[in-house]
């Protein structure tokens, strides 16, 4: 998968790269296909700022982090990723559970 990787004001070291690449790959792993991932790095006085846009098949994923740190910024920005990954995964899922479970707490028609 090609990620584009941006940074306004710190150069993208290999390392960084290569996080940035195994934690998409993690979001991979849910079958969902990820559209033009873009993740832009930023630091801000003392504080990175990662913010990452990945298209998904009906919309559009998006999130950022801030911290002192880059790699902890990094990790938090794939978990917030995952989340809403995996709440788009599950959503047709729920509403199915819904309907059938609507079905079996209706009482029985009185004759």
């Amino acid at each position: 998968m090609l990620i584009d990787i941006t940074s306004k004001s710190i150069d993208i070291t290999p390392t960084m790269r290569e996080k940035i690449e195994a934690r998409m790959a993690k979001l991979e792993k849910t079958q969902v296909p990820l559209i033009k991932p873009q993740v832009i790095i930023t630091k801000e006085k003392l504080l990175f700022k990662v913010e990452a846009k990945i298209g998904i098949p009906s919309g559009q994923l998006f999130a950022s982090d801030e911290n002192n740190d880059l790699y902890v910024a990094l990790n938090n920005l794939g978990q917030k990723l995952e989340r809403q990954l995996r709440r788009y995964h599950n959503k047709p899922i729920a509403g199915r559970v819904d309907k059938s479970l609507d079905i079996q707490q209706t009482p029985p028609p009185v004759a």
